[in-house]
């Protein structure tokens, strides 16, 4: 079957609302039709729904990350309740950074995970080795007990609305990137591996994208390998020509 290409701009801790607001009016009118592709910005949660109430009809907002419990003594976290009275449909979750600097685990993440399928909203499942992990050959390994992890309690139904982002850690925000061989057999791989969780159809209908140093110059590569449905872009989406491009790319 032909998955319909996904590509998502995780702008992380940059651009004020008037630098978001400028980005969301250069893109707006360029994007290609959502009926090819789908394109959604996953932004700072201060200016989600500035951005909501200004997206066009090929474009979608994202938040980059929630907490699991509807609402309580938890100074400083977002609800998916929060989220969803924005407007946005989709959340990053268990980025790497998350992961690393705020020592998120695999519990939090499954958490967060079915938090947001409660709620309506769109997770987008990050995992990923760490270099060491992969030159000790654990790459495998790592994403096994990752994704069977986080996705514990997750129904067949609702993986229709799960994304796995592949992102090898040792490749975000490096310059470093897996080649398009490498990206492709991990998320080969995962999607195996999904299968033998659920079943042939929720594998084959499952969106995996690549994020790791995805920029113009190697997307066309990389998005032509048949496990890589799109990408989770970091610097490269902090410019509107740059994401375009990208944008662009999937529908190729």
């Amino acid at each position: 079957m032909m998955r319909k290409p996904l590509m998502i701009a995780n702008w992380k801790m940059n651009k004020t609302r008037d630098d978001a607001l400028a980005f969301i009016y250069a893109v707006n009118d360029s994007l290609p039709s959502s009926e090819f592709v789908d394109t959604v910005i996953c932004a700072p949660t201060i200016i989600l729904r500035d951005l909501v109430k200004r997206q066009g009809d090929t474009l979608k907002i994202g938040a980059q990350n929630v907490f699991y419990e509807e609402n309580g003594a938890y100074t400083g976290e977002i609800s998916p309740v929060m989220l969803t009275s924005t407007g946005v449909e989709y959340v990053i979750v268990g980025h790497s950074e998350r992961r690393s600097i705020f020592h998120e685990t695999d519990e939090d993440v499954n958490k967060k995970v079915l938090a947001c399928l409660k709620h309506g909203l769109k997770p987008i499942l990050c995992i990923g080795e760490t270099l060491e992990e992969r030159e000790n050959d654990k790459t495998l390994e790592v994403l096994e007990s990752q994704i069977t992890k986080d996705l514990k309690g997750v129904s067949p139904e609702m993986m229709e609305n799960v994304i796995i982002a592949y992102e090898p850690i040792w490749a975000i925000g490096t310059g470093k990137t897996a080649t398009a061989k490498m990206a492709n057999e991990a998320c080969s791989f995962v999607r195996e591996l999904v299968k033998k969780l659920y079943n042939a159809a929720v594998s084959e209908e499952t969106r995996i994208l690549y994020g790791g140093s995805m920029k113009p110059a190697n997307a066309k590569e990389l998005l032509n390998e048949p496990d890589i449905d799109g990408g989770l872009v970091g610097g490269a989406s902090l410019d509107p020509e740059s994401f375009l491009e990208l944008v662009k790319d999937c529908t190729l």
